[in-house]
């Protein structure tokens, strides 16, 4: 099934047919146990009260036994002989005997000799003080113990059903003791029984077809913004338009939050491919001046070699080289280039990068300490690299004095070049960051430029976990802080 909503569907029937099974077994085990139980116990009453009459001393042909289809009863003495039994029962089964027709035996109360045969005998009426207290013989007793229950089938008057029997022992007065088996019919348990499970058979396939059916219609709703997203999002590729949004549905539920994160994914996306496109095209633009001079110095050379200008053609090249590399740069990082794990001291570093600036317009000053705990992680080219585009842009705006200096701050080691130029207006101060983006003062004070060194140094920067931000000097100028998480080492020289 590839469709959610079937999965859904068939899922949730699942799981409410097995919920319905399991109770609806339950139910029934319930329902049978408790209806056996109330038969069990009709059957215990109606032992004990044909027990309580054996006590008494009742004889076997005057026992008032209850009625046969309702309880059938069979009494047996202790060698398991059939000595009573209900007039119609005609056959039985589950009780201790499957005999239905009594033997002969003495009166309950007699001591076995068979005087009394016709089951009165002359022992009610040789002594008219009998109930004198002085004269009462001892009086037999009925077991208190729970009875034995068994399960079998009775017949009555040619009709066969199912009973609960009951086992309650009763004691003469002589000490015989006599068992009675009583049953009650199981027809009420297995009726009730019965319409519980047909009911069941019945309902369960329509409730089943009814949660499928209500899970189908749901999750088709519930769904139904997926698929104007999914169908959103198709033409957004097929138009390749990523001004486009897809449906935000009004609920807070996840259905909302997956529109709402798409069309901020697209925002982002588009964000993306437009700066794409317009480091393209400025790329483009900036590669075109260098190339378009070295072509025209080098036809001109071709043309009149004595007019060939080597300087500008060298310059042009290497201007054009150094933007190449400025752009390779940049691909690596957008790439995703993580920086190696190397130890890198930045005073160390500073010393090496301005050492080498032998040519430049205005000296550079240093403040660096000796301690040698400024180290931090990462790779020493590209580091080196955000160092020389501060200085470079330093000596570019800078009137008199560049400086710079190495200190660490709360763990972090940092690195803040200065210079006393105009500065950068606040609200150019993220601006400057942007790739190709140059002030007005930096295209007429270098036509060189090309804009990428400061977004070069931000994104080195972040790749490192570190920031670079632009704020004013003391002096009034531009004040770039180069901010990196220190090592250990460094953090124990503080």
């Amino acid at each position: 099934m590839r469709s959610v909503r079937a999965r859904a569907a068939a899922g949730a029937t699942v799981v409410v047919a097995v919920a319905l099974i399991g109770a609806g077994i339950a139910v029934l085990l319930v329902l049978r146990a408790n209806l056996t139980d109330q038969a069990g116990l009709q059957a215990e009453v109606a032992a004990r009260e044909v027990a309580g009459q054996l006590a008494l001393d009742v004889p076997y042909g005057r026992l008032d036994l209850p009625d046969e289809e309702e309880h059938p009863v069979q009494v047996t003495d202790e060698d398991g002989r059939l000595v009573a039994a209900s007039k119609d029962l005609e056959a039985v089964s589950g009780t201790g005997t499957d005999r239905v027709t009594p033997n002969a035996s003495p009166a309950p109360g007699s001591s076995g000799s068979g005087s009394d045969d016709d089951g009165s005998g002359d022992r009610h009426g040789g002594d008219d003080n009998r109930d004198d207290d002085a004269n009462t013989p001892a009086r037999g007793e009925v077991s208190t113990d729970d009875p034995d229950f068994t399960n079998g089938t009775a017949t009555v008057d040619g009709d066969t059903a199912d009973y609960r029997f009951a086992a309650v022992s009763a004691t003469t007065s002589t000490g015989v003791t006599l068992t009675v088996h009583a049953g009650a019919p199981l027809a009420t348990e297995q009726k009730a029984v019965g319409s519980v499970r047909a009911a069941m058979l019945i309902g369960l396939p329509v409730m089943l077809l009814v949660v499928a059916a209500v899970t189908w219609l749901v999750t088709r709703r519930a769904l139904r913004p997926v698929e104007g997203i999914r169908a959103e999002m198709a033409a957004i590729t097929a138009s390749e338009d990523l001004s486009r949004r897809v449906p935000e549905p009004g609920s807070r539920d996840e259905i909302a939050r997956l529109a709402r994160t798409t069309n901020e994914t697209l925002t982002a996306l588009e964000a993306s491919v437009g700066r794409q496109r317009r480091f393209v095209a400025d790329a483009s633009h900036e590669l075109r001046s260098p190339i378009a001079s070295l072509r025209t110095q080098l036809e001109v050379g071709a043309a009149h070699p004595e007019l060939l200008d080597l300087r500008g053609a060298v310059a042009d090249t290497v201007r054009l080289q150094a933007l190449a590399a400025d752009l390779l740069l940049l691909a690596r990082l957008d790439a995703g280039e993580r920086p190696g794990n190397t130890l890198v001291d930045l005073g160390a570093l500073v010393h090496e990068e301005v050492s080498q600036r032998t040519g430049d317009r205005i000296p550079v000053a240093m403040s660096v300490p000796e301690l040698g705990h400024l180290e931090v992680t990462g790779s020493r080219g590209q580091l080196a690299r955000v160092i020389g585009n501060l200085l470079d842009n330093a000596e570019r705006h800078a009137e008199s004095s560049v400086a710079v200096s190495v200190f660490r701050d709360h763990g972090s080691v940092v690195v803040a070049v200065t210079d006393d130029g105009a500065g950068v207006p606040e609200p150019e101060r993220e601006r400057v960051f942007e790739r190709f983006v140059r002030l007005d003062d930096a295209r007429s004070r270098d036509e060189g430029g090309a804009g990428l060194g400061l977004p070069i140094a931000r994104d080195v920067a972040h790749r490192h976990g570190g920031t670079l931000t632009a704020t004013r000097a003391a002096e009034g100028g531009a004040r770039f802080a180069l901010r990196l998480p220190g090592t250990e080492s460094s953090a124990s020289g503080d």
